[in-house]
């Protein structure tokens, strides 16, 4: 595709713009005219596994090339990244975010989750609209601190943290687009960049350094007694970087999907009435807990609708290894793959009517009749996120607690534009109002 057509559109919208370059493509490996940069875009389901899965070892996370590279200078080469160091990350990590884990952590953080939502009550009762995204993220810091950090972190720090990241998210795009630029050339975002960088290790350095050999299962305790491949103990400069990290992970996904989710059921009364009747059904006069999530089932069908529309991990860019064929396209070692959940879960190709908000799609017989990897908003292969399991049970929890506790109206139902920054998230807020519910629940 020429920079003639390319440049212009992404400018305009660059959400819209990849998403019709995809649907241009129908399903080919293409190469993209960006100037000096010049990528091979991927959309096909049966080429997205060969990068992600069955050749992943010929594709790797580029350290310092698209998108990999400027957010390598926060979170460096640990379980963000790849290779060796990536790999005793993920060794050292992933027993935390098992499912028979995480789902005997469902106790405790159900608990945490329905005392944040019921701070709640106060707006509600005053008639004072709320920031849902602001407190989604208040929230989801409760039950995140409290189950996998063991409180070392506390809310407000953690708040701060992601106040960090939303600036450093934006703040890498122009290098995100620009990524044949060196990083020793000054560019715009470059400032804001480092003042958030500084204002998360000012907040997470020191308590990194305090849980130097504590007891406790949580993350940073759990990174301490980690060791590398060659049995030496991890430096305070990994466990640092797979700290923030994890911040990220386990907050992220869930504040920012979530708040899609209420315009979407103002413009679908019908979806959102029935919603709210499996969750009264369910839940009724209870409080939520674990034992309520496996009957949630419609719950989890807009769940996965929702992060269909709206993949917080919206770009996965590849670098090719050793030369390599792909769609019957020779693939130089070297050559970078922009690979998007955001562009193949969009494509009418592989979706009805993809544009529409439609649960349906994730029915059982549906989900099995579908390609793999046409929905891969976790990605896939070895580097699949850690915290796929615990999003679903998390945002379940947030869902139903909010929906059997309260009414909501939004303010505006117009659709938050997308923000295509280094994770996905809402240009603009959204405000809701809140009313108690008639039938009340078991404060």
């Amino acid at each position: 595709m020429p920079l003639r057509h390319v440049a212009p559109a992404l400018l305009r919208d660059p959400a819209r713009a990849l998403i019709g370059f995809g649907e241009r493509a129908d399903g080919e490996v293409v190469r993209l005219n960006l100037g000096a940069f010049r990528p091979y875009l991927v959309t096909d389901p049966a080429h997205v596994q060969q990068v992600l899965g069955d050749r992943a070892d010929n594709f790797g996370r580029a350290g310092d090339g698209a998108f990999w590279g400027p957010l390598r200078r926060l979170f460096g080469d640990g379980i963000l990244g790849d290779g060796p160091v990536w790999s005793d990350s993920r060794r050292i990590l992933q027993p935390l975010f098992t499912a028979r884990r995480v789902e005997a952590l469902m106790g405790p953080m159900a608990e945490t989750i329905a005392d944040a939502v019921a701070e709640l009550d106060a707006p509600a009762r005053a008639g004072r609209p709320v920031d849902i995204g602001a407190e989604q993220a208040r929230i989801v810091c409760h039950a995140m601190m409290r189950t996998f950090f063991g409180d070392r972190i506390s809310v407000a720090d953690a708040l701060r943290v992601i106040e960090a990241q939303d600036a450093i998210a934006t703040s890498v795009i122009p290098r995100v687009l620009a990524p044949f630029v060196p990083l020793a050339l000054p560019m715009p975002g470059d400032r804001a960049f480092r003042n958030a960088a500084r204002r998360i290790d000012e907040v997470l350095a020191p308590i990194v350094r305090s849980a130097r050999g504590a007891d406790g299962d949580d993350v940073i305790a759990t990174l301490w007694r980690g060791t590398a491949g060659d049995g030496r103990p991890l430096d305070e400069r990994q466990v640092r970087n797979d700290t923030v990290a994890m911040v990220a992970v386990t907050t992220e996904t869930t504040v920012n999907v979530l708040t899609w989710l209420w315009p979407h059921l103002e413009r679908s009364p019908e979806i959102a009435a029935r919603l709210q009747e499996e969750i009264d059904g369910v839940v009724g006069g209870d409080r939520v807990g674990p034992e309520h999530l496996p009957r949630l089932r419609y719950t989890r069908m807009v769940l996965d609708e929702l992060i269909r529309l709206y993949p917080v991990a919206w770009m996965a860019p590849r670098q090719v290894i050793r030369p390599a064929v792909l769609g019957g396209v020779r693939l130089d070692a070297g050559a970078t793959l922009l690979i998007s959940p955001l562009i193949t879960q969009r494509l009418a190709r592989y979706w009805d009517r993809p544009e529409v908000f439609d649960p349906d799609r994730f029915t059982p017989e549906r989900a099995r009749a579908r390609d793999r990897y046409a929905f891969f908003p976790f990605g896939g292969g070895p580097h699949q996120c850690v915290g796929m399991h615990l999003f679903y049970l998390e945002a379940q929890l947030i869902v139903a607690n909010l929906l059997s506790r309260y009414r909501m109206r939004v303010r505006s139902p117009r659709l938050p534009a997308l923000q295509l920054a280094a994770a996905l998230r809402t240009r603009d807020r959204v405000e809701l109002d809140l009313r108690p519910a008639r039938t009340g629940v078991v404060a």
